[in-house]
């Protein structure tokens, strides 16, 4: 199978902290990922690796994108340049109207980041990500500073341009329904040392309200997977298919 990432026996420490162990894992192109584990376990720097920020200790990682785009869970804007330069400044070429549309922030454009909310930066940081068109985006909780209801309409938004581009996802999140939603596997971490508890396969051949009792139940099976699993890496078929979000 065609991969545009891949860890084998992956494993990061940082002097005697040993944060990640023997992580192996594969995405293929156009394929969405979740990762879920406790804080503190690791999952940013796997991030990080994948990213090519950080490197592994030992084992490898391969990363075959053409272009990769990282969200941070706190915004890295310019703080002297606008929105809009701030879009520009990755895609001189690119649509940062659309880009800007698409996180509903197209009336702000002109304003500096100063002065924007820390949530209203996010989705700014967002739009600088889709905007260079990336056939991998990273998101490091990237929805935690947001409200529900911006959360809801942003990862809808994502799955958007995801039907029209399909591209690679990977994103670290706590939250169940964030998951649900956005992912085709779903991979639960340990605690630190981190290591892959968990594989989830998602069946995506039908559409589910997120307020459906079919979504409820699977988010409350995930929580008790989160809560109760223990067990070494096991891999496991879900029958609930991501949800829509109104």
């Amino acid at each position: 199978m065609e991969t545009i990432l891949n860890t084998r026996n992956l494993c990061k420490s940082f002097d005697t902290l040993e944060v990640l162990r023997d992580i192996n894992l594969s995405v293929a192109p156009g394929e969405r990922v979740a990762l879920l584990g406790p804080s503190g376990a690791g999952k940013t720097t796997l991030l990080k690796i994948m990213a090519g920020l950080e490197t592994p200790s030992s084992g490898t990682m391969e990363n075959h994108a053409r272009k990769t785009a990282f969200v941070f869970q706190e915004p890295r804007l310019i703080p002297w340049r606008s929105v809009k330069d701030n879009l520009l400044f990755v895609n001189a070429d690119g649509d940062y109207r659309a880009a800007l549309c698409s996180v509903e922030m197209e009336d702000f454009a002109d304003y500096p980041p100063a002065d924007l909310s820390g949530g209203m930066r996010q989705r700014v940081n967002l739009a600088r990500a889709l905007i260079t068109q990336p056939d991998l985006l990273i998101l490091d909780e990237a929805f935690h500073s947001l409200d529900l209801g911006i959360k809801m309409r942003l990862m809808e938004s994502i799955i958007q341009r995801w039907q029209e581009q399909p591209f690679a996802l990977v994103c670290v999140t706590h939250d169940p329904k964030e998951a649900l939603y956005l992912a085709d596997r779903i991979f639960v971490l340990s605690t630190r040392p981190a290591s892959i508890l968990t594989e989830i396969q998602m069946n995506l051949s039908r559409k589910l309200e997120i307020t459906s009792p079919d979504f409820i139940a699977q988010e409350a099976n995930l929580i008790h997977i989160l809560t109760g699993r223990t067990q070494p890496h096991q891999s496991e078929d879900s029958e609930v298919e991501t949800g829509h979000l109104s």
